[in-house]
């Protein structure tokens, strides 16, 4: 494991390349390497990444920053899939694909074509599939 820490010795600042396992460490300061022991280190546990099981998704689709509706491709009763392009908003010279974030039916539709948005107003409403129906 290779690590780059601040230290203060004494009151002053140091860059230290810290390199690496369990007890024995070589510390790197300007230039000079000095080989340290440290007699009780415990190994370093990985962080585990949490996949974050089942978390619940929101309907609402909004914008995240200010923009033009290009075009929009759905129409309230519409049935759409989780990743489905559902409208195209330009937002600072670029478009972008806004996709449903859930499967569901739109309820919903907030915006027209060629409309300026805010950020952060919601833009379609997509109501989930029933739990007992996605199984």
């Amino acid at each position: 494991m290779t690590e780059t820490r601040k230290v203060v010795v004494d009151g002053v600042e140091f860059e230290v390349l810290l390199e690496g396992e369990g007890k024995t460490w070589s510390a790197t300061i300007e230039g000079r390497t000095f080989e340290i022991e440290i007699p009780d280190a415990a190994p370093v546990a990985k962080k585990k990444r949490t996949g974050g099981g089942k978390k619940k998704k929101s309907g609402t689709v909004s914008a995240n920053i200010p923009g033009k509706v290009v075009t929009v491709e759905v129409n309230e009763g519409d049935i759409v899939t989780e990743g489905q392009v559902i409208l195209i908003l330009e937002a600072m010279k670029m478009q972008n694909e806004i996709q449903a974030p859930i499967s569901g039916t739109v309820s919903i539709v907030h915006c027209v074509e060629g409309q300026a948005i805010e950020a952060n107003i919601p833009l379609v409403v997509i109501e989930p599939v029933p739990e007992e129906e996605a199984e």
